[in-house]
């Protein structure tokens, strides 16, 4: 079984009638639900209203891909979070950032820039064009896909070239954007997937939810342990044992 945690700020859908409305139970909670119908992964939530917000060394180290969703409370994840974060990931626990995320303490620290786009809210619909089909991630999805309505993120976006890019999004009010991308970072397997403005139903979409379910299993660690920089000894040593 793949164990997943889905963060959440879980800020909007408490102070936003419009938000509420769609995602009546949260963000996290949507999310929570297509993912757990599935029979290789099991779901556990977490929120920043939770006590470290719901993140300690002993969640990640029971958590095989964490999925994080975040938009105007960056700031208020304590950096001692964020590091946890970001060494699970460097162990090799598997990530997936979505929409706002990229602003997020621990995406940042992962990706080592400002990690800074354009944006704008107009309710632009978005067709996401699928750049390597025969992908794990994009399995399953034809050619394009297209939301009726997303914020609109634009190009430049300040992060390192990515590993590989997956999906480009492309706004009708005339922005692109690279709106799947993947990292490795030590152990740790990266996806940043773009859509998920929180008034919109993007994660009822059933691509989105494909490809999010798809994310998962591919992050998934296949080899997890700490990085040391530990001093060795020469392979000619006599007192090494092989």
């Amino acid at each position: 079984m793949i164990r997943v945690l889905v963060w959440n700020e879980f800020y909007h859908e408490k102070t936003e009638e419009q938000v509420r409305s769609i995602y009546p139970d949260g963000i996290h909670a949507a999310i929570a639900d297509f993912l757990g119908k599935e029979e290789d992964i099991t779901v556990r939530c977490a929120h920043l209203g939770m006590e470290s917000c719901g993140i300690t060394k002993e969640v990640l180290d029971e958590t095989d891909v964490l999925i994080w969703w975040g938009h105007m409370k960056h700031g208020d994840v304590p950096d001692e979070v964020a590091n946890l974060v970001r060494d699970a990931v460097l162990d090799g626990m598997g990530a997936i950032f979505l929409h706002s995320a990229h602003h997020s303490k621990p995406f940042k620290a992962l990706m080592g820039t400002s990690c800074n786009l354009t944006w704008r809210e107009s309710g632009d619909s978005e067709i996401l064009w699928v750049i390597d089909p025969a992908h794990p991630i994009t399995r399953g999805i034809d050619r394009f896909f297209r939301l009726s309505g997303e914020e609109t993120y634009g190009e430049p976006f300040v992060i390192p070239n990515p590993d590989k890019v997956l999906l480009i999004g492309n706004y009708s009010g005339g922005e692109v954007f690279r709106s799947g991308v993947l990292y490795e970072r030590g152990n740790g397997k990266i996806f940043y997937f773009q859509p998920g403005h929180e008034t919109f139903p993007t994660f009822y979409n059933e691509s989105v939810q494909l490809i999010i379910k798809n994310a998962v299993r591919f992050v998934a660690p296949t080899y997890r342990a700490t990085v040391t920089c530990p001093h060795v000894r020469t392979v000619n040593d006599e007192s090494y044992v092989i």
